[in-house]
């Protein structure tokens, strides 16, 4: 019984030992798929010539005049007509509710009331540490939704442009939250 143990471990080591050669063939004899396909593609990179296309190109320009899925057209121009075009002109298309005042409030406290305050007194925690200086009091402004939505865009004075952290809806929920703080400190 003991010799037939030995046997049988030394034939699964023979086994392991030969499983383990390189005899295979390095080449494939029959390919099923042509070389341009999925064994050998070609890549394009980006803005690149390739033949497929008319121009060349591997990504196509989008057409003129269309806009991004998303986006949303704001055709008041950064100049300080643009500024009181928007004062006079631009309203809000969202409606004034508790949801949109609660969502304009979230996003205040995250991007303006570190400089705005918390009320909108111009008394944020970089106000208070001499880090930016001139934050003006909602209250000394003459500000309509429309200026205060044209401000999230571009920025004004030292203030920069949000456009890139609010979308569009969000901006319009600032505005409400805006406006309801400025009517607080009027009263």
């Amino acid at each position: 019984m003991k010799n037939f143990i030995h046997i049988a471990y030394f034939g699964l080591i023979l086994l392991f030992l030969a499983s383990c050669s390189d005899s295979r063939p390095t080449e494939r004899k029959i390919q099923y798929m042509s070389d341009t396909d999925m064994y050998e593609a070609i890549p394009y990179d980006t803005y690149t010539s390739n033949p497929y296309f008319k121009n060349g190109l591997s990504a196509q320009l989008p057409v003129k005049g269309t806009i991004a899925r998303g986006v949303v057209v704001y055709d008041y121009p950064n100049s300080e007509e643009g500024y009181q075009m928007a004062k006079d002109s631009l309203h809000s298309p969202i409606a004034v509710n508790d949801k949109n005042l609660e969502k304009g409030k979230d996003l205040y406290n995250i991007y303006c009331a570190i400089c705005h305050g918390d009320i909108g007194d111009g008394q944020g925690i970089l106000m208070k540490n001499e880090k930016i200086l001139g934050v003006p009091n909602y209250k000394d402004r003459e500000i309509t939704e429309g200026s205060t939505y044209h401000v999230i865009m571009y920025g004004r004075n030292m203030m920069g442009s949000h456009a890139s952290q609010l979308n569009n809806n969000e901006r319009w929920q600032v505005v409400q939250y805006v406006d309801k703080l400025r009517k607080d400190l009027l009263k």
